[in-house]
């Protein structure tokens, strides 16, 4: 047990870090480390069960950040700009663990982050839940901490929430409300992230210092709408929504989002060669929307 490496895994009961401590347990080298604000709650513990070593620490907290980092190895940082809505809160979580990892000299960090889309497009665009991971990343580059700067796409599992199809203006049918056009979109099932991650942390030397962004697939919006209805049996099509209205429409965020999808046009550079490397298993949105298809039984 000695030789195995600590690894710690932030937000070890939400998406992310869950998809990683579960990739890390398969793998013989690695002690997994869980850190969660909850170590009672069910996610938590079923993770104990599995084999992982749950600690409580809080990232405003730095003390705490401390204690779950000592005697670490290497760690998986992941920060949730949705607990909070704040730019700045996130941004200060980030940094507070980029100066634990630098004080406790960890061998390696995969961090969790995104453009900061404000700076890329001279304020143009502002995305808050981009942009303080966006200053995190540059945070560590300049740290002196190993790392590997990972930039996850539109996860999979957004057609489930706030992609998910909604019934047609005329009744005929279901449609997706994203507005992209006819620019491909990514997108990658957030629990093929694990896999990936545990990639890295066995070949630190390989891809430390890089920054890379992970897909397993380029589609238009288009082309999603139609494999949906391939594999639910239900009409699903494009709504062909603009930007300009999209940013109208009433719901919290409507503004920011729209400027997410504006940097989405651009581009944004996402590799799905590298991606299937480190991941060969990872699924295709057909592949996804296949094990997926029961969800959308109610449509």
């Amino acid at each position: 047990m000695a030789d195995k490496k600590v690894i710690v895994v932030f937000g070890a009961t939400g998406a992310q870090g869950g998809a990683v401590a579960r990739a890390l347990l398969a793998e013989a080298p690695f002690l997994v480390r869980g850190v969660t604000r909850k170590p009672q709650q069910k996610a938590a513990q079923e993770l104990k069960k599995l084999g992982v070593e749950v600690v409580k620490a809080d990232l405003d907290d730095t003390r705490s950040l401390e204690a779950a980092l000592q005697g670490a190895d290497a760690a998986f940082l992941v920060t949730d700009f949705w607990e909070h809505l704040s730019e700045e809160r996130e941004e200060a979580q980030g940094k507070r663990l980029a100066d634990v990892a630098q004080w406790l000299a960890l061998r390696h960090v995969v961090y969790s982050g995104l453009e900061n889309v404000k700076q890329l497009t001279g304020g143009q665009l502002s995305v808050p839940h981009f942009d303080g991971k966006g200053r995190v990343e540059e945070y560590f580059r300049a740290s002196g901490v190993p790392t590997t700067c990972v930039r996850v796409p539109a996860y999979f599992e957004n057609f489930l929430t706030v992609f998910r199809p909604q019934r047609a203006p005329d009744g005929d049918g279901w449609e997706l409300v994203i507005p992209m056009g006819d620019v491909p979109m990514d997108g990658m099932a957030v629990a093929d992230l694990g896999p990936v991650v545990a990639a890295l942390m066995k070949a630190p030397e390989e891809y430390q210092g890089r920054t890379i962004g992970l897909s397993t697939g380029k589609l238009t919006v288009a082309e999603y709408a139609a494999l949906m209805s391939k594999h639910t049996g239900k009409t699903i099509r494009d709504a062909k929504m603009s930007l300009e209205s999209y940013q109208q429409l009433r719901f919290p965020g409507a503004q920011e989002l729209a400027d997410m999808f504006r940097f989405y046009h651009t581009a944004p550079e996402r590799d799905v060669a590298l991606t299937r490397k480190l991941n060969p298993k990872a699924r295709t949105f057909e592949e996804w929307i296949v094990e997926q298809k029961a969800a959308f039984e109610d449509l």
